[in-house]
């Protein structure tokens, strides 16, 4: 298990339990992805990425992907190695978030965008402007 990488992309949201995909339900650990951490086998290390990514953007191959994907978690070896294998998926843009604590708010955003894009009949996702070209130095 030493060494193996976990990418949490879970968002626990009220539909899971008959509720609305547009409320997010809370986590005792503040996230999914730090639930996922204390229940993975020591040795895992848990990233937290890919929940503002439109599942059925993705399903299609054909959609051209313009977005950013937020990237969380404690070890900076880890979201690299993450970063990297997003950065090979055309139009997505890996950007490290920070700690995994962030995960917390990075899955908050999931059915904020669930919102707009029925409002909006869209599948829009995040792009954040302002940063520098290199991201991961």
């Amino acid at each position: 298990m030493e060494g193996q990488v976990l990418v949490d992309a879970t968002v626990p949201l009220a539909a899971a339990v008959s509720g609305k995909a547009t409320r997010l339900l809370g986590v005792p650990q503040g996230s999914a992805a730090q639930q996922a951490q204390e229940m993975v086998p020591d040795g895992v290390t848990v990233v937290s990425a890919l929940h503002t990514v439109s599942a059925a953007s993705l399903s299609k191959l054909a959609t051209r992907l313009d977005e950013d994907v937020l990237v969380a978690g404690d070890s900076k070896e880890a979201k690299r190695r993450v970063a990297g294998l997003i950065a090979l998926l055309d139009g997505l843009r890996p950007v490290d978030a920070g700690k995994l604590e962030v995960a917390r708010m990075i899955e908050g955003l999931t059915p904020l965008l669930i919102s707009v894009n029925i409002r909006h009949k869209a599948h829009a996702g995040v792009k954040l402007t302002g940063l520098p070209e290199d991201l991961w130095p």
